[in-house]
Formats: C-alpha cells, sequence, structure tokens
C-alpha cells in the first residue's frame, strides 16, 4: 500500500486509486487498516461487506486464528460518521490476502512466496540480507559514506544486543525499553519523540538519522556494550542503569559539539528531506 500523498488525510492510504481507511496507534507502532475496504479493492466485490462475513465464517471453520487478530477500530464512513470497523495490522492483513483467490491478490501472493524464499535463502547465508540492505539504501538515494556508517551501526546493534541476551533482558519490550534508556540520555527525548520529531511513524529512526546523530547514537551504543561487558548486570534493571552510562557518554559529547558549532546536532531532518535538498 502506498502512502497517502500530502493532499491526502493521514487516516487513507492509496491503493490502485483507491482510498483505504487506516489508522496510525502509537503505542503499538503499527498502522491498522479497514478489512473491508482492503478486500473490496482485492476480491472486486460488488459487496465487500458480504464478502468479509463469507471469508471470516470459512476462516474460523478451518480454525484460522487469523480473524481473532482482527481488531475493532472507529474510522470514518462514507457518510460522514463514525462506525466500528474490522481492522488489521499489516502482517495480519497479508495472511488475509493469502485467503482471498482473486487475480487482483495474486501479486501479493507472488511477492509474499519471493519474500519468503529470500528470508530462507538470507538464514543460510546472512551475506545476502547485508547485500540487500546495500541494494534498498542506495535505491532510496543515500550517500555511499552514509550507508557505510548505517551497515557498521547494525554490527555495533548487534554486539550490543547480544551483551542484553547475556544479561537475561528479553527481546521485545525490554529491549524498547533500554534503547528508550540510550536515547533519552544522549538526545534528551525519547525514542517516541525523536521520531516525532522527524515525522516518522513505522520507519527506522537510524536510517533517517544524520551522519552526525548516526555517529552519537553509535558511540552510545559502543558505550553500553563496553559498560556492559565490564559490569556483568543481571536482568532489565541492571542493564537499564548501564544503558543510562552509555547514553550519557554520548549526551556529553552531543553537548560539546553543539557548543563548538553553535547549533543543534539533532535535527527533524529524515531521509525524505535530505533527498528532496540533494534534488533540488
Amino acid at each position: 500500500m502506498e502512502e497517502a500523498e500530502n493532499t491526502k488525510p493521514k487516516h487513507l492510504a492509496i491503493f490502485e486509486g483507491t482510498q483505504i481507511r487506516r489508522h496510525w496507534d502509537d503505542q503499538s507502532e503499527k498502522w491498522y487498516f479497514s478489512v473491508v475496504d482492503v478486500v473490496g479493492v482485492l476480491s472486486g466485490s460488488v459487496d465487500p461487506r458480504n464478502y468479509w462475513k463469507v471469508l471470516k465464517n470459512r476462516l474460523n471453520a478451518e480454525g484460522s486464528e487469523v480473524v481473532t487478530k482482527c481488531n475493532q477500530l472507529k474510522m470514518l464512513s462514507s457518510d460522514g460518521k463514525y462506525y466500528l470497523t474490522d481492522t488489521a495490522d499489516t502482517e495480519v492483513m497479508l495472511r488475509l490476502v493469502q485467503s482471498i483467490p482473486s487475480p487482483n491478490a495474486e501479486p501479493f501472493k507472488l511477492w509474499l512466496a519471493r519474500v519468503g524464499y529470500e528470508r530462507l535463502e538470507e538464514t543460510a547465508d546472512p551475506e545476502l540480507a547485508i547485500n540487500r540492505a546495500l541494494k534498498t539504501y542506495i535505491a532510496k538515494g543515500y550517500s555511499p559514506a552514509w550507508i557505510m556508517q548505517r551497515l557498521k551501526s547494525i554490527e555495533i546493534r548487534k554486539e550490543l544486543t547480544n551483551e542484553w541476551d547475556k544479561a537475561g533482558v528479553k527481546e521485545g519490550r525490554e529491549y524498547a525499553i533500554l534503547t528508550d534508556e540510550i536515547t533519552k540520555a544522549w538526545t534528551g527525548m525519547t525514542t517516541r519523540e525523536y521520531k516525532n520529531l522527524k515525522d516518522l511513524k513505522k520507519e527506522n529512526l537510524r536510517d533517517n538519522m544524520t551522519n552526525l546523530e548516526l555517529v552519537l547514537n553509535m558511540l552510545a551504543e559502543t558505550a553500553t556494550t563496553e559498560i556492559s561487558k565490564k559490569e556483568e548486570p543481571v536482568g532489565l534493571d541492571e542493564s537499564a542503569k548501564i544503558a543510562k552510562e552509555g547514553g550519557t557518554i554520548a549526551g556529553d559529547a552531543r553537548k560539546q559539539i553543539e557548543k563548538k558549532i553553535g547549533k543543534p546536532v539533532i535535527t527533524g531532518e529524515n531521509w525524505r528531506t535530505r533527498k528532496n535538498k540533494l534534488i533540488k
């Protein structure tokens, strides 16, 4: 699905020229799309609500858990009023696509098969994933110097999460808590506030950092990793203390740089605005 154009409301996405209602959830950082809207586009049905009703019954009869993963959210209807509507995040929506026997859905099914194959290949040979990331950044217009730094940041991040694993920190929510501690310590903002500054939602924050921001973030994570290796923390609380210490080292560096250059290091610039500057 394409992002809505700047002239379109934030609650709409455009697919094949048709508006798809959507809702952004700040807490889960996920887009939720109207199932009826997507089903209508892919099935070509003149009555997408009934099509979805029949599909739901079939999936339930098959024992699929997909329907239970759909949430009801109030969305704007054509009559200007808000009604509870079945919605699904991207992962669930892609699963639903596979259950729609329609020529319109076939390109998505082929794409999903291709992605699945590529992931299996990358599991056997991780270098393929690195090469894919490199090609993606080049295609988006990132500079070679920035790309090298970004790939290095991935290595640094992996070393940090390995330390967290040793400390018994759980991937997911606890990783996010520690990342937030590091971010707050070096930027003065939470990760969500930092993303809001750059007008980001689902996009990766590091992919939208300037060279200097990326370097300081790497310093924060490297410092945290080295302190963790020395202190050998156990659990989330001890790791959080170290995350703050590591982030503070980069935060002090940021303040010194800002004092010298006379302007903030952290900006609202993202990769799209940088790309537009280059085009101009």
